[in-house]
């Protein structure tokens, strides 16, 4: 099923929560913080603006982003989990 955003939004796979700290502790799945940083699976075309154009979006399909603790909406397509959410509520891109 292919998933197109609107306007300026992103659909976004979150990436996979760490189950060892950087010191070797295993974290229990209570204790795991849902991860702020995921890949960029679609993009919309871009913000209306008010004189009729879109403005280029600056994320692209497959970037690494940081987002918002709080951002976008949790949809279920296919079995898989993924955001929804405002170009906007992302915060970086995470050059590799």
């Amino acid at each position: 099923m292919a998933v197109i955003p609107l306007q300026d939004r992103v659909l976004v796979k979150r990436l996979e929560a760490q189950d060892v700290t950087k010191g070797g502790i295993v974290l229990p799945d209570s204790a795991k913080e849902k991860p702020k940083e995921g890949r960029v699976q679609a993009v919309g075309k871009g913000k209306l603006l008010e004189d009729g154009s879109r403005s280029k979006p600056s994320v692209r399909k497959g970037d690494r982003v940081l987002f918002a603790s709080y951002a976008g909406t949790d949809v279920t397509i296919d079995g898989e989990e993924y955001l929804i959410m405002n170009e906007e509520d992302v915060l970086a891109i995470v050059e590799e």
